[in-house]
């Protein structure tokens, strides 16, 4: 069984970003946080995460449409 510092310094967590390969961005959202990741399509087809966004709403973007939600973290992810 490897040890947790293995398991960190052995497998592939993040991937390093590339302008040159294909980059796709998803979000999901609710009424109280919008999460984002961002992934690249490696060597060998499979997509991996460059980064990851994690953000609570405050009292007033709660209180949001959803179609403003959803352009929220949009702009946030950019």
């Amino acid at each position: 069984m490897r040890s947790r510092k293995e398991s960190f310094t052995k497998e592939l967590v993040l991937a390093e970003s590339n302008l040159d390969k294909k980059m796709r961005m998803k979000f999901n959202l609710s009424d109280y946080v919008i999460e984002g990741m961002l992934s690249i399509e490696c060597k060998d087809r499979q997509w991996r995460l460059v980064a990851y966004l994690s953000k609570s709403l405050n009292k007033t973007k709660k209180n949001y449409e959803i179609y403003d939600k959803k352009i929220l973290a949009v702009i946030r992810g950019l």
